[in-house]
C-alpha cells in the first residue's frame, strides 16, 4: 500500500479525466541493454520475457505503479496506473501507446472491462493510498467509477457508510471490481474493511459479505486484495474472493454464501484472471524459504487449471504437489520479477504482468513458447 503518487482531488476530476493528448516520440522507460531472452514458467506454460514491450515516454507518460490491464473487443490493452499524469495507457499488442486520460486517481489500483448492449465500460477502482508531494504516504477513502472507454464518468459508488451500510469507524479503501452476468457489481473492500459488497448494475446496494467478524473463521477475508467471477463452469458460477494475507482464494456464491477455500502456501496471491479453463494471477510477495518471512522483490506469476491445481508458476518455482496438497512456492532462484500485481491474457495466449512497487517500470509481456 505504499509508493503512492501526488494527490488531486478526485471530485474534480470529470473535466480533466476525459481529456487526451497526442502521442510525441518515445523514449523506452527503463530500457534494457540488450532484448531479454528469459524464458519462464514449467510445463506447457512457458514464456519469453519482453521487459522492453512498451514503447512510451519518459516526458509524457511518466509511471509509478502499473497496476492492472485488461483488453478490450479491439484487442487494445488497457492499464490502469496511479500517475495522474496519466492514469490510463492503452496500447496496441506490439506496445505502441494508443492514446492515455485520466488525472484524478491518485491511487489507481483496480480495473475491469464490462459488457452492456454490445457497448464496453471500465470499472476503475481508487484504493485511496497515495504520495503527497513531499513523498509522504497518506490515505484517504476510495471510490469506484464507471466510465466509458475515453473516459467519460457514468457514475461512481463513494464510501458505504453514507448510505448506512458501513459504521462510523470503518474504512473504505477498495481494490477491485468484478461484474456478473445480469451486471451486478461486487466491490472488494481489501485496503479497508476486508467486505465484499454486491451493487446492482445502476450502483444500487444489495449486500455485503466477508469482512472479520464472520462465527465461521473460515468466511473471513483478510487483505480482500481481489474479487472475479468465475464463468468456467456455466452452470454454477461463482466468485473467487482473494485473502492475500492468507494466501488464498476463497470461493463463495454469487449471492454471497462461501464454498471453499483454494490454499496458495506462500503465494501473497492477487486478483484471478479467468481465460477459458486457466485461472492466472499475480503474486506479490512470496517468502523466504529460510526464515518463512515475506520479503520485498520477490513475486512471481501463478497459473491454475480447472480443477485449481496449480500448472505454472513463470518467475517461481514448480509446483510441488504432496498427497495432492500444494507444497509451499518460492521465487525462483534467479528473480526475473520484483511484484506481480496482475496479469493480462490477450487472444494470443501472451501475458501482460503489471507491477506494483517495481522501480517505474511498465508492463512486461510474456510471449507463450
Amino acid at each position: 500500500m505504499t509508493s503512492r503518487r501526488n494527490f488531486i482531488r478526485n471530485t474534480a476530476m470529470v473535466s480533466a479525466l476525459a481529456a487526451t493528448k497526442p502521442v510525441h516520440g518515445f523514449n523506452i522507460l527503463h530500457k534494457d541493454k540488450a532484448p531479454d531472452e528469459t524464458i519462464v514458467g514449467h510445463g506447457q506454460y512457458t514464456y519469453k520475457v519482453d521487459k522492453n514491450w512498451a514503447k512510451i515516454s519518459v516526458n509524457n507518460t511518466p509511471l509509478m505503479n502499473c497496476h492492472e490491464m485488461v483488453q478490450d473487443s479491439k484487442g487494445r490493452l488497457i492499464m490502469l496506473g496511479d500517475s495522474t499524469h496519466n492514469n490510463v495507457l492503452i496500447f496496441d499488442k506490439s506496445g505502441k501507446l494508443l492514446d492515455y486520460w485520466g488525472h484524478g486517481f491518485p491511487g489507481g489500483h483496480g480495473l475491469t472491462l464490462s459488457q452492456e448492449g454490445g457497448e464496453e465500460f471500465l470499472l476503475i477502482t481508487d484504493c485511496g493510498w497515495y504520495q503527497d508531494r513531499d513523498g509522504s504516504n497518506k490515505g484517504q477513502a476510495g471510490q469506484v467509477v464507471k466510465t466509458d472507454l475515453t473516459g467519460r464518468l457514468i457514475f461512481s459508488i463513494g464510501h458505504p457508510r453514507t448510505i448506512g451500510v458501513y459504521k462510523d469507524d470503518e474504512m473504505f479503501k477498495p481494490t477491485e471490481t468484478a461484474v456478473a452476468p445480469n451486471g451486478d457489481i461486487y466491490v472488494a473492500d481489501g485496503y479497508g474493511s476486508d467486505y465484499i459488497i454486491q451493487y446492482n448494475s445502476k450502483g444500487q446496494y444489495i449486500r455485503h459479505f466477508g469482512g472479520h467478524h464472520n462465527a465461521n473463521k473460515a468466511h473471513n477475508l483478510v487483505n480482500a486484495h481481489g474479487v472475479s467471477v468465475d464463468l468456467r463452469d456455466k452452470n454454477n458460477p461463482t466468485l473467487v474472493c482473494t485473502s492475500r494475507e492468507e494466501n488464498c482464494f476463497k470461493i463463495f456464491t454469487l449471492d454471497g454464501k462461501f464454498i471453499k477455500q483454494v490454499d496458495m502456501p506462500g503465494m501473497y496471491v492477487c486478483r484471478a484472471v479467468m481465460n477459458e479453463k486457466e485461472l492466472y494471477a499475480g503474486v506479490c510477495w512470496s517468502k523466504d524459504a529460510k526464515t518463512g518471512e515475506r520479503f520485498n522483490n520477490s513475486g512471481f506469476l501463478t497459473i491454475l487449471d480447472a480443477d485449481n491445481k496449480v500448472i505454472s508458476n513463470p518467475g517461481g518455482t514448480a509446483p510441488v504437489y504432496k498427497n495432492g496438497v500444494l507444497q509451499q512456492t518460492f521465487q525462483a532462484p534467479t528473480p526475473v520479477f520484483n511484484h506481480g500485481h496482475d496479469v493480462c491474457v490477450d487472444d494470443e495466449k501472451n501475458l501482460y504482468l503489471c507491477q506494483w512497487n517495481a522501480n517505474h517500470t511498465p508492463p512486461v509481456k510474456l510471449t507463450r513458447v
